[in-house]
């Protein structure tokens, strides 16, 4: 039998029950803990286990101490132990949803398969963020939307990071509550932009978003922002989407507040080769020889040679700032020649948030809560609110 250390509590209530007890105690050895006996006019108690006082939380799990010793052999953890045994059961369910997870988001391969999109509307419906219902139907091997009837049709991808679901969630209900362009004018599909998501959690989480909203893109890149994800983005996307091709490609940030109404009117009117289109920015004597990040769009086949252009890799063009970078690339490549200033209507918010314009095309910087709430009471998102007595917002 081992040795163990008594408390003067349990000391005093071993003294109590126990017939016999050793008396030989000093500094330099510890008492023994004997069987239980039979209390004086009691009836017989079951031998415990000196273990069971030790440290080891298995060997208490396996058999509970006597009435006498509960409230003591709780501070030894062991009525915890017991408690997380069921979630010690749960490790492996774990680590199978992350194996059938990291798969499906760890290749490029099948991006386009199932994604949901902000798509044009049956007649005046106009456009709203997909449910994910026909993505859980339909499974990963379902098609891009077809070309409708609409004039021509943009991809925006929205370019984002895994932890940024609150901001998402916003730029969602941004979309999804205003006004669509007229009838058959523009079918505008939206895609949130990572690149690989190698976190478990993230991963896990991202899947969750992917499956309940259908809009998700992930590319065959590491996460970054002035590291090449750009290139990535449209370099990808003319063989993701090579069934369905778009007239446009626009990349944007997840704090810009895109009007996507007055930017369709704006591509409306505009060739659909070789486009390139923005907030642009004036270098010496070129009016525009790159435009702003916060939005640019080029059409379709801009974005086809791009994919193509292996010389960008090879001397490693795409580390830096990478809206200069794109105007560089096709400022080179002679390409995007039909060039498209929308500036005054493409805008930062400056730091009063008190420069919104009317007609407004994208305003950037909304970079907190606090900055789009003021874009969606500008805006008036909210106008068209029901009254309820459930609730009393101003």
């Amino acid at each position: 039998m081992c040795q163990i250390p008594v408390s003067p509590v349990m000391h005093e209530r071993f003294n109590q029950h126990l017939a016999t007890t050793s008396r030989q105690v000093g500094e330099a050895r510890r008492p023994r803990v004997p069987l239980y006996k039979p209390a004086p006019g009691g009836r017989r108690r079951g031998h415990v286990r000196p273990s069971l006082l030790h440290s080891s939380r298995s060997e208490g799990a396996r058999r509970p101490p006597a009435p006498a010793m509960k409230q003591a052999t709780s501070s030894h953890g062991l009525h915890g132990a017991s408690l997380c045994t069921p979630y010690l059961l749960l490790v492996p369910l774990g680590l199978l949803a992350v194996l059938l997870v990291l798969p499906s988001l760890g290749s490029s391969n099948a991006r386009s398969d199932g994604l949901g999109v902000l798509c044009g509307g049956a007649g005046t419906d106009g456009y709203s963020v997909s449910s994910g219902a026909v993505d859980s139907q339909a499974g990963a091997g379902a098609a891009p939307p077809t070309r409708g009837a609409e004039e021509f049709s943009l991809l925006v991808g929205v370019l984002t990071m895994p932890s940024r679901r609150e901001r998402r969630d916003i730029v969602r209900m941004a979309y999804a509550l205003q006004p669509p362009p007229p009838p058959g004018v523009a079918r505008v599909d939206v895609r949130f932009v990572f690149c690989n998501v190698t976190d478990p959690v993230e991963a896990a989480l991202v899947a969750v978003e992917a499956r309940r909203h259908g809009d998700i893109l992930v590319l065959n890149c590491a996460e970054n922002m002035n590291d090449g994800k750009t290139h990535a983005y449209l370099s990808s996307v003319p063989r993701l989407f090579a069934s369905a091709p778009y007239d446009y490609v626009m990349k944007t940030d997840d704090d810009t507040y895109l009007r996507v109404a007055a930017l369709a009117e704006e591509l409306r009117g505009k060739p659909r080769d070789d486009v390139y289109l923005g907030h642009g920015f004036a270098v010496g004597d070129d009016p525009m020889p790159f435009m702003h990040g916060m939005g640019y769009v080029v059409s379709w086949d801009v974005a086809r040679w791009v994919s193509t252009k292996q010389e960008i890799l090879r001397h490693n063009d795409t580390h830096g700032p990478e809206d200069l970078l794109v105007g560089k690339w096709l400022n080179i490549g002679g390409k995007g020649r039909n060039r498209y200033s929308l500036k005054p209507r493409m805008y930062d918010l400056n730091w009063f948030m008190d420069n919104f314009r009317p007609d407004t095309i994208a305003v950037h910087m909304l970079k907190d809560n606090r900055r789009w709430a003021a874009a969606f009471r500008y805006f008036n998102v909210t106008a068209g609110i029901t009254p309820s007595d459930l609730y009393h917002l101003q």
